[in-house]
C-alpha cells in the first residue's frame, strides 16, 4: 500500500504532462513573455517529475546513492523525450529538442538543490 502511494503522484503527474502536451492551441506562441512562462513551465514541471520519482524510488526500493540519482533522473529525461515525441503527432505542435534540453535543466535543478543546499531537508521535502 505504501508503494502505490508512492508511484500514485508519478503517475498522476506523467498524466498532467500528457494531456498538457496534447493541447493544440499551446503551440501557438503569443508574445516574448508566452515563450518565457512556457519554457519556466517546462523545466517546472520535469523539476516536479523528478522529485517524484526521487520519491517514489527511494521509498520502493533498497538502492545505494549512485542509482537512486540515476534512476529518477533517467527516467525522467526518457520521459521529457517520449513527450516530445508524443507533440510531434498533435496539430500546431512540434518536437523540440530545446524543450528537451530545457526539460532537463529542470531536472538537473532538483538534483542541484539535493547536493548543494545546506538547509535542504530530504525527508521534510520527499514527504518519507
Amino acid at each position: 500500500m505504501r508503494t502505490l502511494k508512492l508511484w500514485i503522484p508519478v503517475i498522476i503527474w506523467c498524466g498532467v504532462i500528457f494531456f498538457v502536451s496534447g493541447l493544440s492551441q499551446l503551440g501557438v506562441v503569443r508574445s516574448l513573455w508566452d515563450f518565457i512562462l512556457r519554457k519556466i513551465a517546462h523545466a517546472g514541471e520535469y523539476f516536479i517529475l523528478t522529485l517524484l520519482l526521487y520519491r517514489a524510488v527511494k521509498g520502493s526500493f533498497s538502492l545505494n546513492t549512485r542509482f537512486l540519482r540515476i534512476l529518477p533522473f533517467m527516467l525522467s529525461f526518457l520521459y521529457a523525450v517520449s513527450d516530445e515525441l508524443h507533440q510531434f503527432f498533435v496539430p500546431k505542435r512540434n518536437c523540440s529538442i530545446t524543450d528537451i534540453a530545457i526539460d532537463t535543466l529542470g531536472i538537473l535543478i532538483f538534483y542541484a538543490l539535493i547536493k548543494f543546499s545546506k538547509k535542504f531537508n530530504e525527508k521534510a521535502v520527499l514527504w518519507i
